[in-house]
């Protein structure tokens, strides 16, 4: 792909995230740090038999940027049993599976 048009593909994704419509998320204040937080979920996920995917940790990968980012990290995870039938009736499900959970230390805990 040109280097133009990645440069046009990163400005849009830029622009989306900067607009991004978070009205309809979820939102619960945790107790703990972010760390322990997403270290809770990820074992009741796999205590109820779901896989997890991923985790990104959004702070480690704002160091390599020379940034700083406030702890900010994702949990991806799932289960095909339960995914997938969900996207047999829309496969445009595709976009919201697997699920994620963002846990972050909240400017206003400063």
């Amino acid at each position: 792909m040109p280097k133009f048009l990645l440069g046009l593909l990163a400005a849009v994704m830029i622009s989306s995230a900067a607009h991004a419509d978070t009205s309809n998320l979820v939102r619960k204040q945790s107790p703990y740090s972010a760390e322990e937080t997403l270290n809770r979920l990820e074992a009741i996920v796999l205590s109820k038999g779901a896989t997890v995917f991923a985790r990104i940790d959004h702070a480690a990968g704002a160091m390599k940027a020379n940034a700083k980012l406030r702890p900010t990290a994702v949990l991806i995870f799932g289960n095909p049993k339960i995914g997938t039938p969900i996207m047999l009736k829309s496969q445009e499900a595709g976009l919201d599976l697997p699920m994620k959970a963002l846990a972050y230390e909240d400017a206003r805990a400063d």
